[in-house]
């Protein structure tokens, strides 16, 4: 092989490489109900915990994680340009 077919070659590779990476991203599944990896799940606690959800806190429980709850959905759709919803 000269260097002129390497490196057609190697452009190929790069090319392909960067075309299955950018596939796989594009076509993440938008399914609420599909597994979430272990990242996506730790973001959601840390967000729920910035929205003032306590794990430990038993007492309120229920209010507490419904209150969290709302914030959370305000601040998402807030993020993706929704109308914003009020917070009860």
């Amino acid at each position: 092989m000269n260097l002129f077919s390497r490196i057609g070659l190697g452009a190929l590779v790069a090319a392909v490489s960067i075309s299955t990476v950018y596939a796989q991203a594009v076509m993440q599944p938008t399914d609420p109900s599909a597994p979430k990896t272990r990242a996506q799940v730790r973001a959601d606690l840390i967000e729920w915990l910035a929205a003032g959800y306590d794990p430990n806190d038993w007492v309120n429980y229920p209010e507490n994680a419904q209150e969290a709850g709302r914030i959370v959905a305000q601040r998402r759709a807030e993020r993706q340009g929704l109308a914003p919803t009020t917070v009860q």
